[in-house]
């Protein structure tokens, strides 16, 4: 009679032992971050993502021979550009910890620290410009004898450079930008104070 309780005891805690391990396995397989892991890079395609390209663009946005509008513009593309390749080192590797200690880790882990650096830089240069810009929005031209306040640049394009960097203090940037956009002239185009030769800025 004692084999046929222990196997009796035997079974029953086999089954609970089941039991726990399937519902433990069906609680992972419907975690949303274990369905969302498949969507994360791998190694080798996290390997492509640099930030080694932005001489140029950095370039094109440093140029004061172009309107500042584009300028503005190249400078928006660029931060962007670069904040999506940091979210997509932070995204892989917080939810694959083990890209750090693969093959090859070493080249992602310093390829995300350039980004990171990289990004760092550009915004400060980036904030610099829109800073002055809205210190100094307008210019004043001539135009029949008249003196009238032209704009800079296009007013809108200064307020998603505001948004994109996002400071602290962006909705006091807002405000004015909005202020100087009453004081300029109905007739002024973005496009002119950059072709002027001879204006002279003001607030």
């Amino acid at each position: 009679m004692r084999l046929p309780a222990v196997a009796t005891v035997l079974l029953l805690s086999a089954t609970g032992c089941v039991k726990e391990i399937s519902s433990e396995e069906r609680l992972e397989r419907e975690s949303p971050s274990r369905s969302s892991a498949g969507d994360t890079p791998d190694a080798a395609a996290l390997g492509k993502v640099h930030c080694d390209d932005t001489g140029d663009a950095l370039n094109q946005a440093r140029n004061v021979n172009r309107p500042e509008t584009d300028r503005v513009m190249s400078y928006i593309d660029l931060y962007t550009s670069l904040m999506k390749r940091n979210a997509t080192f932070e995204e892989a590797m917080n939810r694959n910890p083990d890209l750090n200690y693969t093959e090859g880790s070493q080249k992602l882990v310093a390829a995300r620290e350039n980004c990171i650096q990289q990004t760092a830089d550009v915004k400060v240069e980036f904030e610099t410009y829109v800073r002055e810009l809205v210190d100094v929005p307008t210019v004043q031209e001539v135009k029949g004898g008249n003196t009238v306040t032209v704009a800079r640049l296009d007013f809108n394009t200064l307020r998603q450079a505001i948004e994109t960097i996002n400071p602290d203090d962006k909705e006091q940037l807002l405000s004015r930008v909005l202020n100087a956009e009453k004081k300029v002239a109905p007739a002024a185009t973005a496009e002119e104070p950059a072709a002027a030769p001879s204006r002279k800025r003001g607030k």
